[in-house]
């Protein structure tokens, strides 16, 4: 008797998932925005940080490569600047980005009122209000991608 004959078959096919770029680049920021609200809660109650582990390889005393939690760096998102003003900067893949032409971050005053901000920032973010912003450094950031693989590549 065939092993085929005793399975049950189906036309069943796992569902396509959404592949769009502005989507991932919204979570991501969403990601880092919740993250950073964390960070300045933390900060504020006299804390410090504890970001979640990450799994990566290392060496052992042995010099054999073993799997083990590290921590991972998390970059703080507000500066002060001279005259002790606190300011916040959304970064999409490491750089600013730019909420209006020349303008990349928001005064905040003082560092209680951040996690305020970034509430405000989570709900903008989630109603579409910083997709083209989002969109563009997303891009910016493909393409300066690009042109680190054509470099490597020479």
């Amino acid at each position: 008797m065939s092993v085929l004959k005793t399975l049950k078959l189906s036309a069943a096919a796992p569902a396509v998932s959404d592949n769009d770029p502005l989507a991932r680049a919204r979570e991501k920021l969403l990601g880092q925005l919740t993250e950073q609200k964390e960070m300045v809660t933390a900060t504020l109650e006299g804390r410090v940080y504890q970001p979640p582990k990450t799994l990566g390889m290392r060496k052992d005393a042995q010099g054999q490569r073993v799997r083990m939690e590290v921590n991972r760096r998390v970059r703080r998102g507000w500066f002060q600047d001279e005259a002790g003003t606190t300011h916040f900067i959304l970064r999409v893949g490491g750089k600013p980005m730019p909420l209006q032409p020349g303008k990349a971050a928001i005064g905040i005053g003082t560092l209680d009122k951040l996690p305020a901000i970034i509430d405000a920032l989570i709900n903008a973010v989630r109603a579409g209000e910083l997709d083209a912003q989002i969109k563009e450094a997303a891009v910016a950031r493909g393409l300066m991608m690009a042109e680190r693989r054509k470099k490597k590549a020479a």
